[in-house]
């Protein structure tokens, strides 16, 4: 099944109100028991990202690590301003606007989205400011940028990898997926970016201390989970 047949699928099962959800303890880190073995938990969760420096729409040098993502809970994908094939981003980006409305005040203040250029040459701040503007896009979301191989590097470490290094190569087969998560307890797990912008906020709000899960785990109706 190559990224086009699953977004698909996941786009069927949102507009049911059914969107898959898969559950990662973290995202995978190559070689992670052996290079975790005997590290404090903060050197551990540092050691799970590249603090590569990146540039916000708004002009801005932040670091991934210690600026964006410590201690924080934040939704992160990656996409084109000058998508192509099924202009699959922009499409995102409109269902994650909705999501920012449903979060309401909590984004920038306890929750943070991210959406990270994968075509930095074109992607420049000012590009990605009149994207963000053109889609009413509020505070509390930064549209990001920066070296391609620091971008390469952080879409590898955040897990948004083909096994096929011929579709991983292929523009038009980007993986339409949400990564979101709760770097201090080390909660990550992501779904169809595609999913209903009310299913993505209950997925979020499952894994914070007190959130509710369904009952019985795992759930027999909506959000049916998809081992990976």
């Amino acid at each position: 099944m190559d990224r086009r047949q699953f977004l698909l699928g996941g786009l069927a099962a949102a507009t049911l109100g059914a969107a898959g959800l898969v559950s990662l303890q973290a995202p995978p880190v190559p070689g992670e028991k052996k290079a975790f073995a005997g590290v404090s938990a903060d050197e551990r969760r540092r050691k799970r990202f590249p603090d590569v420096v990146l540039k916000t729409h708004q002009g801005r040098d932040v670091r991934f690590y210690d600026d964006l993502v410590r201690g924080k809970t934040v939704l992160i994908n990656f996409f084109y301003t000058n998508c192509v094939g099924e202009a699959l981003c922009p499409t995102t980006t409109a269902n994650l606007v909705k999501v920012q409305e449903l979060l309401g005040k909590r984004v920038g203040r306890d929750v943070f989205l991210y959406s990270i250029s994968l075509d930095p040459g074109h992607d420049t701040p000012k590009v990605l400011n009149r994207y963000a503007k053109g889609f009413g896009v509020k505070p509390g979301w930064l549209f990001l940028t920066g070296a391609a191989e620091d971008i390469e590097s952080l879409r590898r470490s955040v897990g948004f990898v083909d096994p096929d290094p011929v579709r991983d190569r292929d523009r038009s087969q980007h993986i339409g997926m949400v990564r979101y998560g709760i770097e201090p307890l080390e909660r990550w797990a992501s779904c169809p970016c595609l999913s209903s912008p009310k299913w993505i906020v209950k997925y979020l709000s499952w894994m914070e201390p007190e959130g509710e899960r369904p009952s019985p785990w795992p759930p027999k109706g909506p959000a049916r989970p998809v081992s990976l």
